[in-house]
């Protein structure tokens, strides 16, 4: 069977069209198509048939729906019910946009190895996949959600074909092509550069000085920016006269070694420089029993695909927390399920040493660029400025994700940041960071009972928690939506067969003995937690013990000053020095409209377990000997 995406939806049997009928079945079945076998949620159904006002019944639609596909499709396509959605097994099946992205990523690979004449080819039998507009004959609003990166990634192939074209020397073929997608995306940049290329090859200097001034004013009247420097390059070797020199064809596939290509503006990558291309690919694995975060999954996915609207505009991504309260581990998933946005690759670092220490920028920088396959040594790292200077001038122009992970601060960021809109970046930190311009903020809260038990039995195993739902009720409440915590509580019962679930249920039932029991190995909720306690102000740090005394009730400023023996005004920084920490919760207003803060039940238990801050007459928790900070 075969499933058409690329165009108007269509699945064909054997070659006969299989017949489905309605906008609405055609965006079900492309919806659990581009989900490659994922859960497709009820909310995200319902919003890709109906937008925000779905009908009262949508619970039965969907099902009617769902049905019929199965009809139509055979038993040959599985499509299960997995809550809190469907999931869709195709088998053996083929899906053209599968076909296109495999042909893509082959053709980069020969591009990269100088294959020109490959390249073009698997390029061009990509584009063949496509048959018109994708997801023609869907609702708008799966078509406003997906097609825009679909359109992305093929004029991205394109480009590719085009630059394999130039290096094998069809410059004067291509010319017409070229004036033609020129005047369809006139700010694509590498396109008009592109242009400029075959003009000038083909003896039309003054063409193609004027495709370049046409385009500065075009990017300077729309987007108030000057030319990327890749299209500047192109400029200049136009007037110095290095653009008229063509790349030398290849060495025979059985040569000892390949020369790297040199840079010239009109071949493959512009941002070689005579450097081999690297395709990186260092996100840590995705979590395989994630589980949970629809909501914020789906808000991401819109943050982080291209479209019309954003092409030219930076796309950055924060996404906040307390810690353990799983920010990387969605921002991870995230970043996996957005992979095929990104075809020049996927980088992450780690932004906190082992001990909760701030990296320095150098070093981070000296990650990126060596996963971008620039060969610099460990002195490298002294000089920032130029650190800087190599990674921007790496990534700009690149379809790039990258995920910056654990930030302690805009100082920290800011050099990490590209200077172009390509790349897109994703950022995870325990707060909002506000001098990002123009960030799409994800704020997650800990998980309410239904996912928290989710996580819970897909960490400890289904069949574990289903046997003891009692055990499994008194572990969710008592870790209190932390995803952290409940997934070291499901790790252990994991690791011992013969370990009743009831015996830990009871352990975690005791405020004392709470916090130690939420260790496993590295995993650790009283060390996550402690990182965040040493980062704030030392006069928030001596204070933060003694509010614990509060318990969990909101409670305003005026309150705590009172305990703290401090006015109004001088705890109100205090508390927010600690909200700045995701130590504290902000938490609504009291009748007086003074803003109250709120302690999550484990961080108050933290706070307990301090040495020597502990409040007066409450229990000592846990002492934080022997287990490392973190």
């Amino acid at each position: 069977m075969e499933f058409r995406v690329l165009g108007p939806v269509e699945v064909r049997d054997e070659g006969r069209r299989v017949p489905i009928s309605g906008t609405k079945l055609h965006t079900v079945l492309a919806a659990l198509l581009l989900a490659r076998g994922e859960v497709v949620s009820d909310d995200r159904l319902s919003r890709l048939l109906w937008g925000w006002t779905p009908p009262a019944t949508v619970s039965a639609q969907l099902y009617t729906y769902v049905s019929r596909l199965r009809k139509m499709l055979g038993d040959d396509i599985l499509i299960d019910r997995r809550p809190p959605g469907y999931a869709m097994a195709i088998g053996n099946s083929v899906v053209d946009l599968f076909a296109f992205e495999e042909l893509a990523r082959a053709g980069r690979e020969a591009l990269f190895a100088e294959d020109d004449e490959k390249a073009a080819g698997l390029f061009r039998d990509a584009l063949a996949c496509w048959s018109g507009p994708p997801l023609a004959n869907t609702t708008a609003h799966l078509a406003e959600t997906e097609a825009p990166s679909l359109l992305e990634t093929r004029a991205a192939v394109l480009e590719h074909r085009i630059a394999a074209d130039l290096a094998l020397g069809r410059h004067e073929q291509l010319t017409a092509e070229l004036t033609g997608l020129v005047a369809e995306f006139p700010l694509r940049e590498r396109i008009r550069g592109q242009l400029m290329t075959a003009l000038y090859r083909s003896g039309r200097q003054a063409d193609a000085i004027h495709v370049y001034h046409h385009g500065r004013a075009a990017l300077a009247e729309e987007l108030g920016v000057d030319p990327c420097e890749e299209l500047q390059a192109t400029y200049r070797a136009l007037l110095d006269g290095s653009l008229a020199r063509l790349p030398q064809a290849p060495p025979p596939a059985h040569a000892a070694a390949r020369p790297a290509r040199q840079a010239d503006p009109g071949a493959a990558d512009p941002h070689d420089g005579g450097v081999e291309v690297h395709v990186p690919a260092t996100l840590p694995p995705d979590t395989v029993d994630f589980t949970g975060r629809e909501r914020e999954l789906g808000l991401l996915h819109r943050a982080l695909a291209p479209d019309a609207a954003t092409v030219a505009r930076p796309r950055r991504v924060l996404v906040t927390g307390m810690a353990g309260v799983g920010k990387t581990a969605l921002a991870v998933h995230a970043a996996h399920r957005c992979k095929r946005y990104f075809p020049d690759g996927q980088l992450y670092a780690d932004l906190r040493a082992p001990d909760g220490t701030a990296r320095p920028a150098g070093r981070v920088l000296l990650h990126l660029l060596r996963a971008l396959g620039l060969p610099l040594d460990a002195h490298a790292a002294d000089d920032t400025d130029e650190l800087i200077r190599l990674y921007r001038e790496r990534t700009g122009g690149l379809r790039l994700l990258i995920l910056l992970d654990n930030a302690a601060g805009a100082a920290q960021l800011g050099p990490l940041l590209p200077n172009t809109p390509e790349p897109a970046v994703l950022v995870t930190g325990r707060t909002a960071l506000p001098t990002i311009a123009g960030a799409h903020t994800v704020a997650l809260e800990p998980l309410e009972d239904g996912p928290a038990l989710q996580l819970l039995a897909a960490a400890a195993g289904p069949d574990r928690m289903a046997a003891a739902p009692g055990a499994a009720g008194v572990i969710v409440e008592h870790c209190a939506g932390l995803p952290l915590a409940l997934r070291i509580i499901g790790t252990r019962i994991a690791a011992r067969p013969h370990y009743a679930p009831d015996r830990l249920a009871r352990r975690l039932a005791d405020p004392d003995t709470r916090l130690r029991e939420l260790h496993s190995g590295d995993l650790d909720v009283h060390g996550a937690l402690l990182p965040s306690w040493r980062g704030m102000p030392s006069a928030a740090r001596r204070a933060f013990p003694a509010l614990a005394v509060l318990g969990l009730r909101p409670f305003p400023a005026v309150e705590a000053g009172a305990l703290l023996g401090l006015l109004e005004g001088d705890a109100e920084l205090l508390l927010e020095a600690m909200a700045d920490a995701a130590l504290l919760e902000v938490s609504g207003a009291d009748r007086h409209g003074r803003p109250c803060y709120l302690f999550h039940p484990l961080v108050r238990l933290f706070a307990l377990s301090l040495p020597g801050e502990r409040a007066r007459g409450e229990p000592a928790g846990r002492s934080p000997g022997g287990v490392t900070g973190g």
